[in-house]
């Protein structure tokens, strides 16, 4: 029985997407309730299965799909035969959502269009997700986040001591194209149940990109001037005796004085040369230059006690394993565990988003390849026999 503090229980999501970008934004769902098939390819099935590269033969389960695909009953199907797009007809009919991430086209040409399935199931919300767009110069193109990053002018605002352009290691479009997704599925559900339609629900990487630039395009329209928060600002990593510590010397009227008073230095704010907001980014190399001995006298502690007493914004710098272990990260519940069938107990993020209403988010271990095809297909009224003849003829596996 599904878990009544779940808000989305008894919405169907038949989900199409595989790598992360999709999958990001059904497991969301997922976390809340939302009743997902997961259909992949026969064989390898979503990319991510294959793209862990520290997957062992004995294991044989990436910690990439693990990450993505949880609260999810996977099916493998061949949806390129007739019998397989038979059964996606059939889970259409009970279908609240569809989300995909082919590229523009591939829906088409497998009788998954939009306007061939709203026709036939108006109230279906059809969800797509591309690199950059379903249509334009662009839309043939694989889309990938990396390469959305270099389009959208990410990374050439990121560059290196040398002014060479740079990409973030960490797929941010990916992950949060997701999220606005799964933002336009609850928007588009809340909306059918005024109007008793669905619609459809386009979203791509370079848009994402780019609206997550808002203050940096609108100052660069209006006035043809660069904003970069890190390097206009004294925001930046110092090393300490043992680590290392953020500041970030904004939002106070003179934060490079009290940070001077922290540090127990000369008040460098009371040089001319450095005196107002506006000679600080220009000479930023020069002031860190000075401060970098204060910092590297004390310890990471001593430092953030002393930035603290003087409210000045500061944190560690945190390994990954420190960051996940901190003690605000587990009084906000952000790691979950779940049961896996092969590698036991599984420890992995959890979601961001906390309902006063909702103790506790599903937890469901991500598929093994094409595990619940048989459960699927019963719920579809096929017989154990019609089941092995589909596996015979390699319609599921």
């Amino acid at each position: 029985m599904a878990d009544e503090t779940l808000p989305l229980r008894g919405v169907r999501i038949l989900d199409l997407t595989q790598v992360q970008f999709g999958p990001c934004a059904t497991q969301v769902l997922g976390d809340f309730g939302a009743e997902i098939v997961k259909i992949e390819r026969p064989g390898d099935g979503d990319i991510s299965r294959t793209t862990d590269p520290y997957i062992t033969e004995v294991e044989g389960q990436s910690a990439y799909f693990l990450s993505l695909n949880r609260n999810k009953r996977g099916m493998a199907l061949d949806m390129g035969s007739e019998a397989g797009r038979e059964i996606v007809r059939q889970l259409l009919e009970r279908a609240d959502v569809l989300v995909h991430n082919f590229r523009p086209g591939v829906a088409e040409r497998l009788g998954l269009g939009f306007d061939e399935l709203h026709a036939r199931h108006p109230r279906l919300i059809y969800a797509s997700g591309s690199g950059f767009g379903p249509t334009g110069p662009l839309a043939h193109k694989g889309g990938q986040d990396f390469l959305a990053q270099s389009l959208s002018g990410i990374a050439s605002r990121n560059t290196d001591a040398n002014g060479v352009p740079q990409l973030f290691p960490t797929a941010l479009g990916d992950f949060t194209s997701g999220m606005i997704i799964a933002q336009g599925i609850l928007m588009a559900l809340y909306q059918r149940e005024r109007t008793g339609l669905g619609q459809r629900i386009d979203v791509c990487l370079l848009d994402v990109l780019l609206a997550m630039q808002q203050q940096e395009v609108t100052q660069q329209t209006l006035r043809g001037k660069p904003v970069n928060w890190v390097t206009q600002n004294l925001i930046g990593i110092f090393p300490t005796r043992d680590g290392a510590v953020t500041l970030v010397g904004v939002f106070r009227p003179n934060p490079l004085g009290d940070l001077c008073r922290a540090l127990d230095i000369e008040d460098l704010s009371a040089r001319p040369e450095y005196k107002d907001k506006a000679s600080w980014g220009p000479n930023r190399s020069a002031i860190f230059a000075l401060l970098a001995p204060a910092f590297a006298r004390f310890t990471t502690a001593e430092c953030l006690a002393r930035l603290d007493r003087e409210d000045v914004l500061c944190a560690p710098v945190l390994t990954l394993d420190e960051a996940i272990a901190q003690e605000q990260v587990v009084t906000n519940g952000m790691m979950i565990e779940f049961e896996h069938p092969i590698h036991g107990t599984v420890r992995t993020v959890g979601n961001p988003l906390h309902l006063s209403s909702v103790p506790k988010i599903a937890s469901r271990a991500a598929p093994l390849h094409g595990q619940h095809n048989a459960e699927v297909l019963g719920e579809l009224g096929y017989a154990p026999a019609d089941i092995e003849r589909l596996r015979r003829d390699g319609v599921v596996t």
